[in-house]
């Protein structure tokens, strides 16, 4: 599985790729293009997406985290705001806003006013497509502890633009839905259930700064 997403990334983003891990002391930088999957720190679950709508709210495109590691529908190209100068390759700063696609489905991480299915927070869903995006698809990323850029160690928060919810999840889980799939949702407050970290993918090189 991982061989497959090395050639497809490959595919994807035609400028080399290093599949050299570095050392210990050098953690991995986040880049422009990279495919990742993001892991919930708290139940190590995995930021999740599939073309399932939710039964209420919006309807759009449901957004989970499931504790499998190996599903492919929990990959995510990062992306830079519309309309910036940010290319693939330059490393992304604490503060930057940046957009999460969806690589199966090709949708953007998305969130508004709606309610959560389960705790009644902010919906967080997938929307849009490779050709249609807004500010709704904008989140802050936000650094825990040191550090200027964003790597694969690095504790993350990421804050939606147009609500100033966090993006957040916990072990509250859905009923009749096999796998494990907790509720994602987006939350006001900074809490222990909104921190994350870059977990699994295929990092595209630096190739410069933003």
């Amino acid at each position: 599985m991982a061989l497959f997403f090395a050639f497809f990334a490959l595919f994807l983003f035609p400028s080399s790729i290093s599949t050299a891990s570095p050392p210990s002391s050098e953690p991995l930088q986040i880049t422009y293009g990279t495919v990742l999957k993001l892991m919930h720190e708290k139940t190590k679950s995995r930021l999740h997406s599939h073309d399932v709508p939710y039964g209420s709210g919006s309807g759009q495109q449901s957004v989970t985290a499931l504790p499998s590691v190996d599903d492919s529908n929990s990959y995510w190209i990062v992306r830079p705001q519309i309309g910036t100068s940010a290319k693939q390759g330059d490393t992304i700063e604490s503060g930057t806003i940046i957009r999460l696609q969806h690589m199966t489905t090709r949708k953007w991480l998305h969130s508004h006013l709606h309610s959560s299915p389960i705790t009644g927070n902010l919906e967080v869903s997938c929307f849009g497509g490779d050709s249609e995006s807004d500010t709704a698809d904008y989140w802050r990323l936000q650094l825990e502890g040191s550090g200027k850029t964003w790597k694969q160690d690095q504790r993350i928060r990421l804050q939606h633009v147009d609500t100033k919810g966090y993006l957040h999840s916990h072990d509250k889980k859905y009923t009749g839905i096999p796998g494990g799939h907790q509720e994602v949702c987006g939350v006001l407050e900074k809490r222990a259930d909104n921190v994350w970290l870059a977990a699994e993918g295929v990092y595209l090189p630096v190739t410069g700064s933003k």
